[in-house]
């Protein structure tokens, strides 16, 4: 009987999924989503501000209090290791009171830091400051692509989510420009303004998660809140549209989301079967990779690195950094259609090759004559390759190898790692200038990008077109390990959540 019933289940479920699928499939974006996206991308697009704010604003924050370069860079590449914090706070606190809470508890912790750092006399009270601006950042990067995916049809849910990456770039422009916009106040009213203005979107944000956007229906469902949910699904699709079907999917999934939970704890990474450790190599691997080709170093230190290069005016700078913000920005675009139509590996490899030839060409000029115009060519051309391939693609690729049961788990993992690789680099980078040069310190970026070159050849896989059931069975097939299927088709199954999943040789292998 309990076999029959569980084909029964398991039938309705998947009965319930391909009608929702084929309704999805024919529908267009509402306007009520467009605007629930669009605020959530608000908030990305000022967290892109403080990136691009403290590009400009370090070498005056530094003159006016009397910084070293040690100090600035630990002040400027903390954010990172702070931003762990706040994502992983994020997690918690957004399942229990919300979405939109953690939107306006993200928006209050980040104008904390910017009023502690505005007012900062010294080091230590700057680096208050940016404890707090940290755990704003992690907090916003992890709840907007969260809150995008879960207020958008299935269908329409890539595009959409790509809306935070195109308004954090957008936000990196605007910080570039705020220091030309600001560049007639005095040095130590310069930056405290620059940085101020920062505290507006996290204001506009408050209004905006309390009157204008609506909950997550899928936090409404996990609490049970079944009515609002429903509710707040017929402002997302179509009048007419079926959403009583979108709810039975959702309860479903969060019915085997839980399920997988308690059957598969966090052993599993600590003694992972052989697929599940090359999973883990692949996509972990991506997200660390992004960081060790260099963007943080050569992102937020371009007004030393245009300084070293003898670009030294206040206004050309500030005009160099909008202008490579912007090809930046303008890339996206492209990224955003290649992707689904060249497919991954050979973006990264031209994003990796193009990165390789800039970072080489920048070295060189750099223990030559320091041309400006090979400087900015270099810069440029390292940006745009990046926005092409590595920036947006190292996330794609955890998200698209990681199997159902662990997938929570290892993206936590991914971003963590990625994070920490970000804080080294951020926080060594004036370090090694002043030790080897930037000549010598381009060539090891290039020499990383060779690297992470190698293990995108080597390791990482085609996953363009690909269900996750797809990838899991090539996983499986690779590392001649079975185990992986067997535990995927146990957590899915409606059943025991206790039962023991099996490994390949028939014992029980419980994960906890």
């Amino acid at each position: 009987m309990t076999t029959q019933f569980d084909e029964l289940s398991t039938t309705s479920k998947e009965t319930s999924t391909s009608t929702v699928r084929s309704q999805e499939d024919s529908i267009e974006v509402t306007k009520e989503v467009k605007l629930f996206a669009f605020c959530a991308a608000l908030n990305s697009c000022n967290l892109g501000f403080d990136i691009g704010v403290y590009t400009g604003a370090s070498s005056l924050i530094q003159d006016d209090l009397g910084l070293s370069d040690t100090e600035l860079e630990i002040f400027i590449g903390s954010i990172n290791f702070f931003a762990i914090i706040g994502a992983l706070g994020s997690a918690w606190f957004s399942d229990q009171y919300g979405r939109l809470h953690t939107f306006k508890m993200s928006a209050y912790i980040f104008n904390i830091g910017i009023l502690f750092t505005i007012f900062a006399q010294g080091y230590w009270s700057l680096m208050i400051g940016r404890f707090f601006i940290g755990i704003g950042v992690g907090t916003g990067f992890a709840i907007d692509p969260i809150y995008i995916a879960e207020i958008s049809p299935a269908v329409h849910r890539g595009g959409l989510v790509t809306w935070s990456e195109l308004a954090t770039n957008f936000g990196i422009v605007l910080g570039f420009t705020s220091l030309l916009a600001y560049s007639p106040l005095s040095d130590g009213l310069q930056w405290r303004v620059m940085v101020g203005t920062g505290g507006i979107l996290p204001l506009v944000m408050i209004y905006l998660s309390s009157y204008v956007m609506i909950e997550s229906p899928r936090w409404l469902v996990a609490k049970n809140r079944t009515e609002e949910a429903e509710q707040n699904l017929t402002r997302i699709y179509p009048e007419g549209f079926a959403v009583t079907d979108v709810l039975e999917e959702i309860q479903e999934s969060l019915i085997e989301e839980k399920r997988a939970q308690q059957n598969l704890g966090w052993g599993v990474f600590w003694n992972p079967p052989p697929a599940i450790k090359r999973m883990l190599l692949v996509g972990i691997g991506a997200a660390g990779a992004q960081q060790i080709v260099g963007i943080d170093a050569i992102q937020y230190y371009l007004v030393q690195i245009l300084d070293d290069a003898g670009i030294e005016g206040d206004y050309e700078q500030a005009g160099w950094l909008i202008f490579l913000g912007v090809l930046k920005f303008c890339f996206i675009f492209v990224a955003i259609k290649v992707f689904d139509t060249l497919g991954r590996r050979p973006l990264f490899f031209i994003s990796l090759t193009g990165m390789i030839i800039a970072l080489l060409v920048l070295a060189f000029n750099f223990y030559g004559s320091k041309y400006d115009s090979v400087t900015l060519m270099s810069l440029g051309l390292y940006l745009v390759m990046f926005t092409i391939g590595m920036g947006p693609g190292s996330w794609l690729i955890p998200s698209e190898v990681f199997s159902t049961n662990i997938r929570a788990k290892a993206m936590s993992i991914a971003t963590v790692t990625n994070r920490l690789v970000a804080t080294i680099v951020s926080t060594t980078t004036l370090t090694a200038k002043n030790t080897i040069g930037f000549g010598t310190y381009f060539l090891i970026l290039a020499g990383c990008c060779v690297l992470v070159l190698l293990f995108y050849i080597h390791v990482v896989p085609e996953t363009k077109g690909k269900h996750l059931e797809e990838m899991t069975h090539y996983f499986a097939e690779i590392t001649n390990d079975q185990s992986v299927l067997e535990l995927e088709s146990r957590v899915s199954q409606i059943g025991d959540p206790t039962t023991p999943l099996l490994s390949g040789n028939g014992r029980e292998r419980t994960y906890v």
